[in-house]
């Protein structure tokens, strides 16, 4: 590898590192933020405004950066408006603004944060030689980024439950945006503005005749499907651990990416040597397993549980972006990826939000939650969607994916 290629990746693993960082800073306690201020009915409703913001922006940025724009200049003004409107957002809790206004804010700070994510991992693998092979050891600063942002939360700011995070997180975007200036360029975009374009493909909406694939259908719904089940991770682990009386309850989900970096390390390794079938199974399965031990109730079981959350994460979400990658042709693979986003983020999220916000209610007695009951719920959810995937994909076999890639990635 060339002296310019590693600079050109060490810029990539720092642009994943601030953004992931960014999110990190304010995403994991906004539950506790929120239930301190008053607002704790809107926590799954906040949750629910990423998941229309997933509905309405992704598939418009991704067909952007595929044709008209360069992407890191999207990504530029998208990170701009998430540090303003998320500032306001926390602005407004800490005013104690009416709830409508408050969700308000933070729909309109998911419109411009939520399509960032998904451009980003579209950006960075349209750089890389060989994907399946490099991917995940850049990508695994992004999760770096989101653990110093747990630990600068709980131990540094110690702001588990204040709007100072939030502020620190508007920041942190406004160094992603300085940093976009250091990554290598793309291979230039070749399009003709005269060219008339349908509103299909304005909006990025023909990513969809993807889903006549059938892998690709079974791919892109069961990632909606198990995220609908991963919904209920970030905003309800945190209360969980709050009544079983654990302090800096951010730091302690930051656990979960002890794994996430494990998996990541062995990415490259475990695509080589399984069919994806089975590594996505196993990505669900450390799932089902995550949430029997949340089921236990006890300290020990539940920091047991966040600590597999890394494995749940990359073995599956990761291996699905870089299954598009390999999957889909080079002018479709950002509205692939936004597509995907769409899927987990959008329909997934949104269900899995609204869905989990129902059922804890459902848990709930005299304003208690039964955690058991809670969980027990999830992980038959988690394992009904395994089943589903585990019948419906069929995948390709090693030599075809040799003979099509040129690279070693079974199906």
């Amino acid at each position: 590898m060339s002296a310019g290629s590693n600079k050109g990746h060490a810029s990539l693993c720092v642009l994943f590192f601030f953004q992931a960082h960014a999110l990190g800073m304010w995403g994991v306690n906004l539950s506790n933020v929120l239930k301190v201020y008053g607002y704790e009915g809107l926590i799954p409703y906040v949750f629910a405004c990423n998941s229309i913001a997933a509905l309405l922006s992704p598939l418009a940025v991704g067909a952007l950066a595929d044709e008209r724009v360069v992407p890191e200049r999207v990504l530029r003004w998208l990170g701009v408006g998430a540090a303003v409107f998320l500032a306001l957002f926390f602005f407004g809790v800490q005013q104690r603004w009416h709830w409508g206004v408050v969700l308000g804010l933070a729909q309109v700070h998911a419109l411009w944060s939520v399509p960032t994510f998904g451009l980003t991992t579209s950006l960075v693998l349209s750089r890389l030689s060989a994907p399946q092979l490099q991917f995940g050891n850049i990508r695994l600063w992004a999760t770096l980024g989101w653990m110093a942002a747990g630990l600068m939360v709980s131990v540094v700011l110690q702001a588990d439950r204040s709007v100072v995070s939030g502020y620190a997180a508007a920041v942190a975007w406004l160094v992603t945006v300085g940093f976009t200036y250091m990554i290598p360029p793309s291979v230039a975009w070749v399009v003709d503005l005269n060219q008339r374009r349908s509103v299909r493909e304005i909006l990025g909406l023909d990513a969809l005749h993807l889903l006549k694939h059938a892998d690709h259908k079974v791919v892109f719904l069961s990632a909606g499907l198990f995220n609908m089940c991963l919904a209920a991770f970030y905003p309800f682990t945190v209360l969980h651990l709050d009544d079983l009386g654990v302090k800096g309850t951010t730091g302690v989900m930051s656990i979960g990416q002890i794994t996430e970096i494990i998996s990541m390390v062995g990415l490259a390794s475990i695509l080589g040597r399984f069919r994806l079938k089975w590594v996505f199974l196993a990505g669900m399965g450390f799932g089902v397993l995550r949430y029997g031990l949340f089921v236990l109730d006890t300290k020990a079981a539940v920091i047991t549980g966040i600590f597999l959350h890394g494995f749940c994460f990359t073995l599956f979400f990761i291996t699905a972006q870089i299954y598009l990658e390999q999957r889909i042709p080079l002018n479709m693979r950002a509205r692939a990826q936004a597509l995907l986003t769409l899927v987990i983020n959008g329909f997934g999220n949104l269900a899995g939000a609204l869905g989990c916000g129902w059922w804890r209610q459902w848990c709930q007695t005299e304003g208690k939650t039964d955690w058991p009951a809670f969980w027990t719920g999830m992980m038959v959810l988690t394992l009904g969607v395994s089943v589903f995937f585990a019948v419906a994909y069929k995948g390709v076999d090693r030599a075809d994916e040799l003979k099509r890639d040129g690279v070693p990635g079974p199906g």
